[in-house]
């Protein structure tokens, strides 16, 4: 028997034993990693701290759930998504007729300055980079659209190893970072060759969205981590994890009161996000900032 792991054994042993595998590099142990469906038994050596929102303006009309920084210095990149098929029917929606899905450029004032049209379906991640808009759909055909800035689609690919939807996704230094629903980890691509070269596990949360890079070399990662099966008791999160050994530093609890975080983005020692307004679980639009852009603080 062949003694040697193929790609796909290694790359499933690694999540199931919540180490972070680097293709052709060393691997990484995430440690401290919180258990079960609460953060309460995060470790001690887990900072803990609380957030505060601050609606700033609303996106157009629709479902904002992805965002990334304009590489160029404009504002921010929101992501829609829309409601189709078996979606319409869960959210209680009506199906849109057009199923293209927008990119949005906003400046920081709320004014819109571009919009990008794509085949996304169910966007929950975006990425902007290299001169293109990553949508990356979390249904049906599924996969990343990459579309260039006249809404013409230059590929469309399937996430490396295994496919599926996702919930996040960053464009750093000509690499693609995709929070993979499937592999529950944050995959590194190279955004031209389409190679995996690393995936860090955030498997220990309920649902996780959205990513973005501090200054500090860490990772911050949306959570939708819940106390109770009460949505009104559910409080999203954000958790910090070292980019360089996958270790889990930080751990910020939105409180009840708070926007509903969906894409992330860090600009000028803040974090931004987009409150969706939809939610699994939660009524549609019950959010009080359903549809806006809104900051992020922590204390």
């Amino acid at each position: 028997m062949n003694n040697l792991m193929s790609k796909r054994e290694l790359l499933k042993a690694a999540i199931g034993t919540g180490i972070g595998l680097s293709l052709g590099g060393k691997a990484v142990l995430a440690a401290d990693a919180p258990a079960g469906r609460a953060p309460r038994g995060l470790s001690s050596n887990v900072k803990r701290r609380q957030v505060k929102t601050t609606a700033l303006f609303k996106s157009p009309p629709g479902f904002p759930n992805a965002a990334d920084l304009d590489p160029e210095g404009r504002g921010i990149w929101i992501g829609e998504q829309k409601m189709s098929a078996q979606n319409a029917s869960i959210y209680k929606v009506p199906e849109p007729k057009d199923l293209s899905e927008c990119a949005w450029l906003m400046d920081w004032n709320g004014k819109l300055l571009k919009t990008v049209k794509t085949e996304a379906r169910n966007t929950s991640g975006m990425a902007v980079g290299g001169g293109f808009v990553w949508m990356i759909a979390n249904a049906a055909p599924n996969g990343v659209f990459q579309t260039d800035m006249d809404s013409r689609t230059v590929s469309h690919r399937q996430i490396p190893l295994g496919g599926g939807g996702c919930h996040g996704g960053k464009y750093r230094d000509g690499k693609l970072w995709i929070a993979s629903t499937r592999l529950r980890g944050l995959m590194r691509v190279d955004a031209t060759t389409w190679q995996p070269e690393h995936i860090m596990p955030v498997n220990t949360w309920d649902r996780t969205h959205d990513m973005a890079f501090d200054d500090a070399g860490g990772v911050w990662v949306i959570t939708g981590t819940r106390y109770s099966d009460d949505y009104k008791d559910e409080r999203p999160g954000m958790a910090k994890y070292d980019l360089e050994t996958g270790r889990l530093l930080e751990y910020a609890e939105f409180g009840p009161n708070d926007s509903d975080p969906h894409g992330l983005v860090f600009y000028n020692g803040a974090f931004y996000s987009c409150d969706a307004g939809i939610h699994p679980g939660w009524p549609t639009n019950v959010s009080k900032t359903a549809g806006y852009v809104f900051r992020i603080d922590l204390t």
